[in-house]
């Protein structure tokens, strides 16, 4: 009520002294400075009020709930970084895991075939080895027998030779035991 009591006032005065004056920019007439500065003041505090009450509260809430979000995504970045690190880290323990198992079955591959090969080779080697023997035996035997020829070889020969330069038939018995007490 007081409030609409001094606009009424004011309004009023300042018609009065418009009606008096019309010459002149009347902001800067000192006779209305104190409705301008009644006016300011209403002004004023209602700015103020609207935005202290209405206006700041918002935003200051838009502002922590940035705040908050950027927060929030930050946490969960480092949670989504720590679970990706842990990810890599399990991804190369079995990494490494399958290398070793693999070099685990290269080398007992290896150890197997290098051991089939050692068993082959000693069967071949066996094999060889054997007929080797057999082949020596043969050759032993060969070479007996041929030794043996060559005994009576030499004996039919000499007896040969004897006939001839001496005209007389010698046996090959004697020729033996001639040849035999030669060696």
């Amino acid at each position: 009520m007081i409030f609409r009591a001094a606009l009424l006032m004011c309004l009023l005065a300042g018609a009065a002294e418009a009606a008096e004056k019309k010459a002149g920019l009347p902001q800067l007439d000192p006779t209305y400075y104190a409705a301008q500065l009644f006016w300011l003041a209403i002004t004023f505090g209602a700015l103020y009020y609207v935005l202290s009450r209405v206006s700041l509260p918002r935003i200051g809430e838009v502002i922590e709930e940035r705040r908050s979000r950027i927060q929030r995504d930050l946490d969960e970045a480092e949670r989504l970084k720590g679970e990706t690190d842990k990810a890599l880290a399990t991804y190369e323990q079995k990494l490494a895991e399958a290398r070793g198992r693999a070099g685990a079955m290269a080398k007992e591959t290896r150890d197997r075939l290098s051991s089939e090969v050692d068993r082959e080779r000693a069967k071949v080697d066996g094999e060889v080895a054997t007929r080797i023997a057999a082949a020596e035996k043969t050759i032993a035997d060969k070479k007996a027998a041929a030794l043996a020829e060559v005994d009576a070889i030499a004996a039919d020969t000499a007896g040969d030779v004897v006939r001839r330069l001496i005209g007389e038939h010698v046996s090959p018995d004697d020729v033996r035991r001639a040849l035999a007490s030669q060696k």
